[in-house]
């Protein structure tokens, strides 16, 4: 059994894949045309903002949302560092200086204090992780916190789309919001994608023109660190059908979250707390201060697992001694004891009690 089934997904959704593909064919026209219009339109209703700019890819839309706000080399940006490493690459791209934070353990959500902590520190910007579909809890304090000291927010919605808080979409509480649509996310196309979505007019016609060279007119170059970075008009077909289906996706992962956390019983597994529409299940993330033992047992019995992420950013090996200093109590503790289980949408009851009765056999 696989993580995510993606040949079930991608079978189940032929007929909107199709109908896509042959209204692109059609019109001939495969690059920023109509297609981009409408998503971006679209995908900007959906989540109660004013604009959406498309690229090729989540990290570009953290980098160039970065390069919007005037980050330059050398500016101090805070992150947290159990989100994969990818805000940190793209502050390593614009020579950043990375400031971590630390998380909560049972959230494995950045911490208010760590807020806190970072404006005190003087950082320009802080980027805030919606991490394995659950949107950060104080993201309306924290946005707050961000305005009253001058400080631009950026959210990481790449595993979180359609989460809400208070009504409200994530992507919309800070400056700009940034998604993924990497096949596996819950909104993912059939290769590599992205977006930013904002209320504030002039970051988003400034991403427009750092996502295809810096132009302001054709082949007139007005803004540095630009790069071609532009989502298909393929792909922006494939997330139109797809955006509608969306909301039951995201339930259909709720439901499957909702019985691992009731059902689960082993008492070496944690699971996390369930909530309602601010919980997308985009992973499935157990803990177990005996993970690999677990790992392993569910290897015999086909089942598959991983970890998101074992290694907390600034213990990379990129970086060498430069942030030996650094400790993040959680964010190291977390990193040895995580594991994900298989979710998402097309993954069947049966599917699900076998991973269920898989954990509670587990014996150390």
């Amino acid at each position: 059994m696989m993580i995510c089934d993606l040949n079930a997904h991608t079978q189940g959704c032929q007929y909107l894949i199709n109908a896509a593909i042959s209204r692109v064919v059609g019109r001939g026209w495969f690059v920023l045309g109509p297609e981009i219009d409408s998503f971006e339109k679209a995908f900007a209703a959906y989540n109660g903002v004013d604009y959406c700019v498309t690229v090729a890819n989540g990290t570009d839309a953290l980098e160039l949302a970065l390069r919007a706000l005037n980050v330059r080399s050398g500016d101090r940006v805070a992150t947290v560092a159990n989100a994969g490493m990818y805000t940190t690459t793209a502050l390593l791209a614009i020579q950043a200086e990375p400031v971590f934070m630390d998380v909560d353990f049972n959230t494995r959500i950045v911490l208010l204090d760590e807020i806190d902590r970072v404006i005190h520190q003087g950082v320009k910007v802080i980027v805030v992780t919606h991490l394995y579909g659950q949107a950060i809890p104080d993201i309306v304090e924290i946005a707050a916190k961000c305005r009253a000291a001058d400080v631009a927010l950026i959210e990481d919605c790449a595993q979180a789309h359609g989460a809400m808080i208070n009504e409200k979409r994530v992507g919309s509480f800070g400056d700009v919001g940034c998604f993924s649509f990497y096949p596996t996310k819950n909104l993912g196309a059939l290769g590599d994608g992205g977006a930013v979505v904002t209320n504030f007019k002039h970051l988003a016609e400034k991403i427009i023109r750092l996502r295809q060279y810096g132009w302001t007119a054709k082949y007139q170059v007005e803004f540095a660190g630009a790069r071609n970075s532009r989502l298909d008009e393929m792909q922006a077909a494939i997330l139109s059908e797809f955006l509608p289906q969306l909301d039951g996706w995201n339930m259909r992962r709720r439901e499957i979250a909702t019985k691992y956390s009731k059902h689960i019983t082993h008492p070496d597994v944690h699971v996390p707390e369930q909530g309602g529409a601010e919980y997308v299940a985009h992973l499935y993330v157990v803990r177990s201060a005996h993970r690999d033992s677990l790992r392993t047992h569910l290897r015999s019995l086909d089942i598959a697992s991983d970890v998101h992420y074992p290694i907390p950013d600034y213990r990379q090996p990129v970086f060498g001694e430069r942030f030996a200093h650094v400790r993040l109590a959680n964010t190291e503790r977390l990193a040895g004891e995580i594991l994900t289980l298989p979710c998402y949408p097309e993954m069947t009851d049966i599917q699900l009690e076998q991973v269920i009765a898989a954990v509670n056999a587990w014996r150390l």
